[in-house]
């Protein structure tokens, strides 16, 4: 036979992207009463962790704990902490739920020192309309 070229496969190299360092972000906090969603951000807003009561396997009425809050709040501050080595965090809680307090003292116990806590639940400005007047 004639000499016929051998394929060889090309392999693909890609760039392994540098890791970004954030020392100091935002912990925001949405505590319901059927589950807690936490979100850490760096100084301009954009995402580096979240997690929530929901996706740490908590189901039902058990969502809405603050021990589900707690651990929802741990495993977001771990992750952040060892992907992006953060370090201090300003807090942002909105909303009435029992995890409000449990997600921010998970935050000092992963090692992220909470440096001030800011609530920014919405507050109905003149609220929902008035039911109709009773005829009799």
């Amino acid at each position: 036979m004639a000499d016929t070229p051998q394929i060889t496969p090309t392999t693909v190299v890609k760039k392994k992207k540098a890791k970004r360092s954030v020392s100091a972000g935002q912990l925001h906090i949405q505590a319901t009463f059927n589950n807690t969603i936490v979100t850490l951000t760096d100084s301009q807003g954009a995402a580096l962790a979240t997690s929530s009561a929901g996706a740490c396997g908590f189901r039902g009425s058990k969502k809405g704990t603050a021990y589900a809050a707690q651990v929802a709040a741990e495993k977001a501050g771990t992750a952040a902490k060892q992907a992006y080595g953060l370090s201090k965090v300003d807090a942002f809680i909105k909303g009435v739920g029992l995890g409000r307090d449990a997600a921010v003292r998970a935050m000092q116990t992963v090692g992220i020192q909470v440096e001030s806590i800011t609530d920014v639940t919405g507050v109905p400005h003149g609220g929902v309309r008035p039911k109709k007047a009773r005829r009799v």
